[in-house]
């Protein structure tokens, strides 16, 4: 039997930061135990390593790294790496989910909305790792 693929990883400068980004985002959950501590307590987990979770895909891991250049996509100077392709399933849906990335922090950095074939966005988050939103 091959491997199996068990999350993604995403390195970040801010575990806990990125992990909440997608957290909103996605509509996901933390792993028993990663959830953030109450307001003025210590957060080990959170500048080391979180987990989101939901009920059907692969989770998001969040590692925490001293340094990470963001990536200049399209420029290929610092490529992507890395990016996640996320669907909708109407051009109203994106507008929509459009207002609510950019209002968690996302950059919007290619719209192709108006394409007939594939709309979409493709955008940044906080750490500059892209990811697409399109409909599909």
């Amino acid at each position: 039997m091959p491997p199996r693929i068990r999350q993604v990883v995403l390195d970040t400068t801010d575990a806990r930061g990125l992990a909440e980004f997608y957290r909103e985002l996605f509509g996901l959950r933390y792993r028993s135990g990663d959830e953030p501590p109450t307001p003025g307590e210590p957060d080990p987990r959170g500048s080391d390593w979180l987990v989101l979770r939901n009920d059907d895909g692969v989770p998001l891991a969040f590692q925490q790294v001293d340094e990470l250049a963001a990536s200049s996509w399209p420029d290929p100077t610092v490529p992507q790496q890395l990016h996640l392709d996320t669907t909708v399933e109407s051009v109203e849906e994106l507008r929509i989910e459009h207002d609510r990335a950019i209002g968690l922090g996302a950059v919007l950095i290619l719209d192709r909305i108006d394409d007939v074939d594939e709309p979409l966005r493709v955008y940044a988050d906080p750490q500059g790792h892209p990811f697409c939103i399109f409909v599909g």
